[in-house]
C-alpha cells in the first residue's frame, strides 16, 4: 500500500457527501472517486472535489484500497459485499444492514478475507462522551434520550436501528456485561415501522438503562446520564457539554457532591471517525467500531424490536 490510503466513497447523498470531504482533505487520503446510482449525485460532488466520478462501482475498486458505504441502508449488504469481495476495506454506516443475519455474513466475510470492517457511530466521538469516557469505569444507572424531527431519510428502517442504535453502541461500550432482560414499548405514528420508543435494559452485573427515543418531535436532544458508584456524568451531545460530579462523603452528616462543567466546541465527529478508520488500515491504532462491535448493538437492538412488537402500543 502506498503512503496514501487510495479511498472512494460509495453513495453520495446527504451524508456520503460529507465522507467524501473528509477523505478529500485528509493528508493520510487520496480520494480517488466518488459513486453514486444518480448520475447527478455522482456529477455533482465529483466536480465539486475535482474527482473522477461513476455509477459504476466495479471500476473504480481496482482502483481503490478502502471504501465508505454510504448507502441506503437497503443496498447496504450487495455494496458492501462486492467491496469485501474485493478485498476492500470498508466503513459502513450503521445499521450495518436492515437485517442480523446479513450483518453476520459481512463480519464473517470480513474476517475471512482479512480486510477492515468498521462501523460508523459518530457519537463515540462526540467532545462530550470523549471527555467522559475514560472516568466512567462500572456504571450503575444510563439514561439516554435521542429525539428529532421526522425526516425521510433513515425512515426506511425501524427507529431503533434509525436513531436508538447510536445510543445502544455507547451503553454496550460503557457496560461491560452481557443483557440480562429487556423491555420495551414503542409506537408507529408516521411509518409503517416503530417510530418513537422506551426501553429499559438490565444487564446481569446489576446496570440498569433507561432508553428513549423519537423521530417525530419538534425539537432535538441527545443526551446521556451515566451514574456509578461515586460519580455521575451528564453529557449533551448537541450543545456540546459534560458535567462531571463527584460524591465526597463526609465523617458526619449526609454526602455531598462537588462538579464541574465542561463547555465544549463542537468539532468535527466525522472528520475524526475517518482518521480513527485510515488509522485502524495503516496499523496505527484499533478502530473503534469494529465490525463484531456493530453486531452486538444489532443483536439487542433486535431483541428490542422483538420485544416491542409482543409490547405494541395501540
Amino acid at each position: 500500500m502506498s503512503e496514501k490510503i487510495k479511498t472512494a466513497v460509495v453513495g453520495v447523498g446527504y451524508l456520503g457527501r460529507f465522507h467524501a470531504q473528509k477523505y478529500h482533505a485528509l493528508p493520510d487520503s487520496e480520494l480517488v472517486a466518488v459513486v453514486d446510482a444518480s448520475e447527478n449525485a455522482a456529477r455533482a460532488v465529483g466536480e465539486e472535489l475535482g474527482v473522477a466520478w461513476t455509477t459504476d462501482l466495479d471500476s473504480v475498486l481496482p482502483q481503490v484500497d478502502a471504501v465508505s458505504v454510504a448507502v441506503t441502508t437497503s443496498a447496504h449488504f450487495n455494496v458492501a459485499m462486492k467491496c469485501l469481495e474485493a478485498g476492500k476495506h470498508i466503513l459502513i454506516e450503521k445499521p450495518i444492514t436492515p437485517t442480523l443475519e446479513e450483518a453476520e455474513k459481512l463480519v464473517a466475510f470480513a474476517e475471512e478475507k482479512g480486510v477492515l470492517m468498521q462501523v460508523g457511530f459518530l457519537e463515540r466521538f462526540n467532545p462530550a462522551f470523549l471527555t467522559c469516557r475514560d472516568k466512567i469505569v462500572k456504571p450503575q444507572f444510563i439514561e439516554t434520550i435521542r429525539i428529532a424531527s421526522f425526516l425521510e431519510r433513515g425512515a426506511d428502517v425501524d427507529v431503533i436501528l434509525d436513531l436508538m442504535s447510536h445510543d445502544l453502541d455507547l451503553v454496550l461500550d460503557l457496560v461491560d456485561s452481557p443483557v440480562k432482560e429487556l423491555h420495551g414499548v414503542g409506537k408507529s405514528l408516521m411509518t409503517e415501522n416503530t417510530d418513537l420508543a422506551n426501553v429499559r435494559i438490565i444487564f446481569e452485573d446489576g446496570c440498569v438503562a433507561n432508553m428513549t427515543v423519537s423521530r417525530i418531535s419538534s425539537k432535538v436532544e441527545r443526551k446521556l446520564r451515566v451514574f456509578q458508584h461515586d460519580s455521575y456524568f451528564s453529557m449533551d451531545f448537541a450543545e456540546p457539554y459534560a458535567r462531571m460530579y463527584w460524591v465526597e462523603r463526609q465523617e458526619q452528616g449526609p454526602p455531598s457532591f462537588s462538579g464541574e462543567k465542561h463547555d465544549l466546541k463542537k468539532g468535527d465527529s466525522l472528520m475524526l471517525e475517518i482518521e480513527n478508520f485510515l488509522g485502524a488500515i495503516s496499523g496505527k491504532n484499533p478502530p473503534a467500531v469494529s465490525g463484531r462491535d456493530g453486531l452486538r448493538s444489532m443483536r439487542v437492538a433486535g431483541m428490542i424490536m422483538e420485544d416491542i412488537e409482543k409490547n405494541r402500543l395501540p
